[in-house]
């Protein structure tokens, strides 16, 4: 996998998608031109900032009926994500029996977050906290279904305590994971579990050890990537996805539309990203 192009070559980034099928190969079997699909892709092709995107049938399903292209579009990737790390990674049983057990999501309000808010809260039975720092994100993760939110700028372990729980049993940190490290291990419960999606700077996880608490990485791109043997999940995910958006389950999490897929577009939907005050996720659409 290479992230810096040779000189000469360049890379078309985006991988979020919704669209219409154009046309397909000889060996597929789930879908037809006309067809209106969404997917996220994967990261060793070319990605969707493009007219026309070629993508592997096993990690495509058919949108909601419910959506436009636009909203549809907000959701595959952080879907995948979130849902892969509940179910798969963090091996969370769904059903809404209450256990007693609570899942600290560390930055709800993003893209990832604001889906898996609405997953934990809707699928299961779990307590779910989240965290944000402003009042506009405290109130956007509280819409989304949070028992209760918390601000990540201060101390988690006194947030915790202030409503009332002493340990989280699952945490999932979605960003700046090095930088709450020291907190999460004070706030996960022994024998809890512990996930993650960024990049974080070197962590010293044998802090976990003493607790017994496993460490799970999520990656929705890692079944695309190898090639696995059950890469059609993404496809089966996904059209659970559909059915839980067209019945009202889960809500569209796009929160800026910037117009045309345009360089200018894409560079003001970028600044908006790294500057970290973005909440849920941002679109573009049409040429």
């Amino acid at each position: 996998m290479r992230t810096t192009p040779p000189a000469g070559e360049w890379n078309i980034l985006g991988w979020d998608a919704s669209g219409i099928v154009r046309d397909v190969g000889p060996e597929v079997t789930l879908f037809k031109p006309g067809d209106r699909v969404w997917y996220a892709g994967s990261i060793t092709r070319a990605g969707c900032n493009s007219e026309l995107h070629l993508v592997d049938e096993r990690i495509v399903a058919k949108m909601p009926g419910s959506l436009d292209f636009a909203s549809a579009a907000a959701l595959p990737l952080t879907s995948i994500t979130a849902w892969e790390m509940l179910f798969d990674r963090l091996a969370i049983d769904p059903g809404k029996m209450p256990n007693n057990k609570s899942l600290l999501i560390i930055g709800a309000a993003g893209g990832v977050g604001s889906i898996m808010t609405q997953l934990a809260r809707r699928l299961t039975g779990l307590t779910v906290i989240g965290t944000a720092s402003r009042p506009e994100t405290q109130t956007w993760a509280s819409q989304l279904g949070a028992h209760h939110v918390i601000d990540h700028s201060a101390s988690l372990t006194d947030e915790l305590k202030r409503i009332g729980i002493q340990h989280a049993d699952y945490i999932v940190s979605l960003t700046h994971t090095d930088q709450h490290f020291a907190q999460i291990v004070e706030a996960i419960a022994p024998q809890g579990k512990f996930g993650l999606i960024d990049d974080p700077k070197p962590i010293d996880v044998t802090l976990l050890k003493r607790k017994s608490v496993s460490l799970h990485w999520e990656l929705m791109f890692t079944r695309s990537i190898f090639n696995t043997d059950d890469m059609i999940a993404q496809h089966h995910l996904l059209s659970e996805m559909t059915r839980l958006v067209d019945a009202g389950v889960v809500r569209t999490t796009v929160n800026e539309n910037f117009g045309l897929i345009n360089a200018a577009n894409l560079k003001r939907a970028h600044a908006l990203l790294e500057s970290g005050k973005s909440r849920g996720k941002i679109v573009l659409e049409g040429f």
